[in-house]
């Protein structure tokens, strides 16, 4: 990555203007369709596998929200960006393992994919020693019960991985911050199905935890159903930056 936050092309700083026009406009049209202010919608870019200069234009573009999914990735591309003066919010938006606690906690300033107590403990645990103020954590919950593809089962009892003992967790933690909620649709769910039980899980949620008021929810193909179901937050790789392989 000896390169990669090196000033990017005028030819591709346009490609990311162009890109940004469009995701702005559908997000606009989207909040417009549901009777929502555009102010309640934030789109985080997802810039996995894309190098750290895109960041830093896309920054420069007036993008406040990056997100990204592996740590090995993440940790460098976050200090690139820092070196070159950029200081976008960085989301964590992939699965984490314990073990990785300690490295994301030195740049994330969201941690969206909380999904057991146990990942819970080990990003308090981090934090603490590793941060002058609180995580921001979002925990992702499993729509369809999958608990193979990640997420924290609503309604479920089970000690560590259903949805009120995370949360009891996070809140009871000195370290974090429960900011509210995050999930994919589900492989094979209609987005207006996946988005509708989503909604109906954040608003029992709400009930109990009326200060998490974040619903991450929506990506490049369906972000128009996720805000028409409350999204406050939808994650935007593909449409806004492109294929990667064009990248070459």
């Amino acid at each position: 990555m000896t390169d990669s936050s090196a000033p990017v092309r005028p030819d591709r700083r346009a490609e990311l203007a162009a890109g940004l026009a469009r995701v702005r406009s559908r997000i606009a049209d989207a909040c417009a369709a549901a009777g929502r202010d555009r102010g309640e919608v934030t789109m985080i870019a997802v810039t996995k596998t894309y190098p750290a200069g895109d960041v830093v234009a896309l920054v420069g573009l007036g993008v406040t929200d990056v997100g990204e999914n592996r740590d090995q990735e993440a940790s460098g591309k976050a200090a690139e960006v820092a070196a070159a003066g950029a200081t976008p919010r960085w989301h964590f938006i992939g699965q984490l393992q314990r073990n990785k606690a300690k490295s994301v906690v030195r740049y994330a300033d969201v941690v969206q994919s909380v999904d057991s107590v146990r990942l819970a403990r080990a990003l308090d645990a981090a934090s603490a020693a590793g941060r002058d103020r609180p995580l921001d954590v979002l925990i992702q919950v499993s729509i369809d019960g999958d608990a193979a593809r990640g997420g924290a089962l609503p309604g479920s009892a089970d000690p560590d991985a259903g949805l009120d003992p995370v949360a009891e967790a996070v809140v009871g933690a000195d370290g974090l911050r429960l900011g509210g909620l995050m999930a994919v649709a589900p492989l094979g769910w209609e987005p207006e199905r996946a988005f509708a039980r989503l909604a109906e899980v954040a608003a029992a949620f709400r009930a109990h935890h009326p200060e998490a008021t974040v619903l991450s929810a929506g990506m490049s193909g369906d972000l128009e159903m996720a805000i028409r179901y409350g999204a406050t937050h939808v994650r935007v790789g593909s449409a806004l930056l492109g294929m990667r392989s064009t990248l070459r």
